[in-house]
């Protein structure tokens, strides 16, 4: 790995000279690129690593970038502005959801739905936490620059890195190499009102209206073409509905605490029995209702849902490995 953040030029004899720098969009969206590749990495000196192979894993670290942005712990984050990264709190939950999945023993058996799960969050990580980490580094050229992300014009070591991304052949044609950003533009417009409003109901409004619109970016921008409209992945997911065989995969709920699931039905959302996941409207319609579950507790039960934040934000250097032996053996690298 690389560093884009460093410049070299010719020094001269020329006492408290200067070399002027142009940092353009593309060269800050680089570095921004590089700040998701290192998240997911183990370093083995200062600017090389590589990605961590336990597929679990990934998935806890990517709950633990999710809650610690939302808790404005990650880098860059400011306490004083905690909640405008909303559906962050949401997102570490979901990601943890598809750690548990990734671990639960039934999932690896159909191997397209393994690696399709671990696809989907993988690459939505690498999509959404660089606008995140972008907004929050450089926010005075976020507006004019959000346009501009473009994987495939990326500094060369930036595009080294990305070339290196499992499944990069498949997914970065999908999602237009990170480029679509119209949900993205309406997300983050509402991230600035939500910082210039007092607390109250207008704040929550924009916040609900905030979670939604990340939610389409996630869904029908990135997870719909990646995985859902892969004909394998879908098959599959068709499959485990049969009656017989759904006893065999694991409920298609959301459980809001740190662990994977938690006996208080008023803490969790199972999907409804018709559900059809593959279908994008059908998914939304059971996602909104996840959604306004998460908006109700966020409102009443604040201090809970970020007790159970906190613990996972703590997962950011998750070394399964170390931690869960057994499960490593189920996790096979892509």
């Amino acid at each position: 790995m690389g560093s884009p953040d460093t410049a070299q030029s010719q020094t001269n004899t020329t006492l408290k000279s200067c070399k002027e720098l142009k940092c353009d969009c593309n060269l800050m969206w680089s570095m921004v690129q590089q700040m998701s590749t290192k998240r997911l990495c183990t370093l083995h000196g200062r600017n090389e690593g590589s990605i961590i192979p336990v597929f679990s894993d990934r998935a806890r670290r990517i709950s633990a970038t999710y809650a610690r942005f939302y808790l404005e712990t990650e880098d860059y984050g400011d306490p004083s502005k905690k909640g405008r990264f909303y559906w962050m709190a949401l997102g570490a939950f979901a990601s943890k959801t598809v750690a548990c999945s990734l671990d639960d023993l039934r999932v690896p058996i159909i191997d397209p739905v393994f690696k399709g799960l671990a696809k989907g969050n993988l690459w939505l990580f690498y999509d959404i936490s660089g606008w995140h980490w972008y907004y929050t580094r450089f926010r005075n050229s976020f507006d004019q620059c959000v346009s501009r992300r473009d994987a495939s014009a990326y500094i060369k070591p930036v595009r080294d890195q990305v070339a290196n991304y499992p499944w990069k052949d498949e997914a970065l044609p999908k999602i237009a190499n990170m480029h679509r950003h119209d949900y993205i533009v309406e997300a983050f417009d509402l991230v600035g009102q939500i910082e210039s409003t007092r607390p109250g109901d207008d704040q929550e409004r924009l916040k609900d209206q905030h979670l939604m619109a990340i939610a389409n970016h996630e869904q029908g921008v990135i997870l719909q073409p990646l995985i859902y409209d892969d004909a394998c992945f879908a098959g599959w997911v068709w499959v485990q509905r049969l009656r017989g065989i759904r006893m065999l995969s694991p409920k298609l709920q959301m459980a809001f605490t740190s662990a994977c699931d938690i006996g208080d039905k008023k803490l969790k959302s199972e999907a409804p029995a018709d559900t059809v996941l593959e279908d994008f409207q059908s998914r939304m319609q059971w996602i909104a209702s996840v959604a306004d579950l998460f908006h109700d507790l966020m409102q009443r039960q604040r201090p809970y849902m970020e007790s159970q934040l906190k613990p996972m934000a703590g997962w950011v250097n998750m070394d399964q490995m170390q931690n869960y032996p057994s499960a490593y053996m189920l996790g096979r690298p892509r």
